[in-house]
């Protein structure tokens, strides 16, 4: 089954050309941090290989892991919304290659064609859908006496 927030999927053809024609590949080393939370959202990425962790801070405990990020897969919403900072941290757990898009020419790009604009703006706030509902499980599972209660309703 194809994940739907990736950009293979998520995006059609004729937007995700037009985005990736303003692409930069960039390679991380493991244990690297891409962002921190708090920082500030100029740039994001789209996994080619590896694994991203995705953070959160959580006052006296180390960052809780929310989510893990693979090839096709947005790495940073922020850059999208004012005031462009990032609301969670982020780091290669394996070494990581990606490519890296300007946050300033995307949202440039985006105010000059409506459709574009549209379609970059379903695409992201499925992975925001997404990565929330993950992050709810996964700190339901770390820090909730019963973990998530997956029979639950919403």
């Amino acid at each position: 089954m194809s994940n739907p927030t990736s950009i293979t999927t998520a995006l059609p053809v004729e937007y995700r050309d037009r985005l990736m024609s303003i692409a930069h590949e960039i390679n991380f080393p493991a244990s690297t941090r891409l962002f921190n939370e708090g920082g500030h959202a100029d740039r994001f990425w789209i996994v080619r290989s590896g694994t991203v962790t995705l953070d959160m801070h959580v006052p006296g405990r180390r960052p809780a892991v929310i989510g893990q990020l693979g090839s096709g897969e947005l790495v940073g919403w922020s850059w999208m919304f004012r005031p462009y900072v990032w609301q969670l941290g982020a780091e290669a757990m394996t070494p990581v290659r990606t490519y890296e898009f300007d946050a300033a020419s995307v949202r440039t790009m985006m105010d000059d064609d409506v459709a574009f604009s549209a379609a970059v703006g379903a695409w992201v706030g499925r992975v925001l859908a997404h990565r929330l509902h993950a992050a709810r499980i996964r700190l339901l599972d770390l820090y909730a006496p019963h973990g998530s209660g997956s029979d639950s309703l919403l």
